[in-house]
């Protein structure tokens, strides 16, 4: 079996690297030929930490010969993605006049070393991996960047806290707290989770730690649940904002709406707390989908801002980018940018939903109100603005409980996140809830808007407890004549669900303290 599975390995890094270096070499990436003269690219070998091999390639400017040195940027590969990922524009970069390595992070493909999850090995290997590239190439040691997708961009930003030659990051499709992305609400997010596992077995060699960290969460091991949570702070960026702060590396992120491997919420709470030069994008789509088509050389506003950050950063070009406002939005409803000063600025006024009444729901029926499925229903959304639909009034009752607001008279630009405030009492002393806001059309269909997990353990059964939930953040429009409503219910495919056979939950709203739905938004 073994050898089978190496086999598919090297049979699929040979494919995904054809496909890439072909990007980059036959027109679907223009720029990968230099204007005067052709970018050098060699296939190395680099030692990083511990000794272990890391497979990278290095592409430096046309006519490098020594007698300068040039800025340099590292980036480390995205979860499963052979070395070949960013050769496009790692060949966009050289142009413009970087050195550029990027490498195989540890444990995937033909690297060395096991899967450490961003662990302490991987920030390490950053540091071994700059080391290489200024011994080895006309990298200035005054200059130095990381960059990165998805796995490669959590790295990036560890390794900006640990290592102060780190002048710039640009974080594309990341996480600052892994726990949070993985694990909201003290819910499991299961196919997120498993899409993680299951490529992480196909392209790499997972350790004995990463397997068992794997294991305790799809078994939703509560005695396993705090060593979980360290394991993910460890490897969570925020936990080293004080550090990164201090360093002072310029930091770049970008991420999209509907990322269901790594919520917006998290990036944009990880922004207010940097003190650095800082910008942050949010655009439609799912994980990676944004900048997906970078990859192969053709056109791309997150790529392209990314190589404006470090211009500027890197290069002391005075391209302006410093001078726009830091926060750029892309609102699922149109096709145009939105910039504001900071991220507490996107949501100036709020609008809130009354869930008054008692409500009562049975649990473990999923009553049709879902988040859709990984992957397909946000690209969905992104390319034809077609988020998951439910019927609301068809949603059963027994199942699911429905709030709605009012008709509205003008468009509502929602901005930001929404926060649910409620009663709850169980049944029993376990539970799960999902809440979703939806965007109602005439006909009743509901758009979704967003949603939420929630978790609870240890309640006392038939003793009301206070609940606030964040929803997961996003810029949506909805038009006049609509109206927005709430919907919770207790079983959705994208999450684990802990609801006792036969338990029940009640909504309630008291004088004291009411329930709502607080919806923020734009200012007209």
């Amino acid at each position: 079996m073994r050898h089978g599975r190496n086999a598919l390995r090297t049979s699929a890094v040979g494919a995904v690297s054809a496909t890439l270096i072909a990007a980059a070499g036959l027109g679907l990436a223009p720029t990968a030929q230099a204007a005067g003269g052709t970018n050098a690219i060699r296939f190395v070998d680099i030692s990083g930490d511990g000794g272990t091999t890391l497979k990278g390639n290095v592409v430096t400017p046309a006519g490098a010969d020594g007698t300068r040195a040039y800025p340099l940027i590292v980036l480390p590969t995205s979860w499963g993605l052979p070395q070949a990922e960013y050769l496009a524009q790692a060949q966009e970069l050289a142009n413009s006049g970087y050195v550029v390595v990027s490498y195989n992070v540890r444990g995937f493909w033909q690297s060395g070393g096991e899967i450490d999850v961003a662990g302490p090995r991987d920030t390490a290997d950053v540091s071994k991996v700059i080391d290489w590239a200024l011994a080895n190439t006309p990298a200035d040691p005054r200059r130095v960047g990381v960059a990165g997708m998805s796995y490669g961009a959590g790295i990036s930003l560890l390794a900006a806290a640990h290592d102060d030659r780190i002048k710039a990051v640009a974080a594309l499709s990341g996480w600052a707290d892994l726990t949070e992305s993985i694990y909201s609400g003290r819910t499991e997010h299961v196919q997120a989770a498993a899409l993680l596992n299951g490529v992480g077995h196909i392209t790499g060699r997972p350790s004995a730690e990463t397997q068992q960290v794997f294991k305790d969460f799809f078994a939703s091991n509560l005695s396993k649940e705090q060593d979980l949570i360290d394991w993910g702070k460890k490897r969570s960026p925020g936990t080293y904002v004080d550090q990164i702060n201090k360093n002072g590396a310029a930091v770049f992120m970008a991420n999209t709406w509907g990322d269901t491997i790594f919520s917006p919420n998290q990036y944009a709470k990880f922004y207010d707390e940097l003190t650095g030069p800082k910008r942050l994008e949010f655009r439609p789509g799912d994980h990676a989908t944004a900048e997906l088509t970078g990859l192969f050389g053709l056109p791309n506003d997150v790529w392209t801002d990314t190589g404006r950050w470090f211009d500027h950063y890197l290069a002391a070009e005075d391209n302006g980018i410093d001078r726009e406002q830091p926060v750029q939005l892309k609102s699922r409803s149109t096709g145009g940018y939105e910039g504001y000063p900071d991220w507490k600025s996107i949501g100036a006024t709020t609008t809130k939903i009354a869930l008054g009444g008692t409500t009562r729901i049975h649990t473990n029926v999923d009553s049709g109100a879902d988040g859709g499925v990984i992957f397909l229903s946000s690209i969905l959304d992104q390319l034809t603005r077609i988020p998951p639909i439910a019927s609301i009034p068809l949603l059963p009752r027994y199942w699911a409980a429905v709030w709605q607001s009012e008709k509205y008279a003008s468009t509502q630009h929602i901005r930001g996140t929404a926060r649910l405030h409620t009663t709850v009492t169980g049944t029993k002393e376990s539970g799960t809830l999902v809440a979703y806001l939806y965007d109602v059309g005439p006909l009743g269909l509901g758009k979704l808007v967003s949603n939420a997990p929630y978790t609870f353990h240890g309640q006392t059964p038939g003793k009301p407890f206070g609940l606030d939930l964040e929803l997961f953040s996003t810029a949506y429009d909805v038009p006049a004549g609509h109206r927005l409503a709430l919907v919770v219910d207790t079983v959705d495919p994208l999450y684990i669900e802990h609801n006792p056979s036969g338990a029940q939950l009640t909504f309630s709203s008291p004088e004291h303290d009411p329930s709502y739905v607080s919806v923020p938004l734009r200012e007209q």
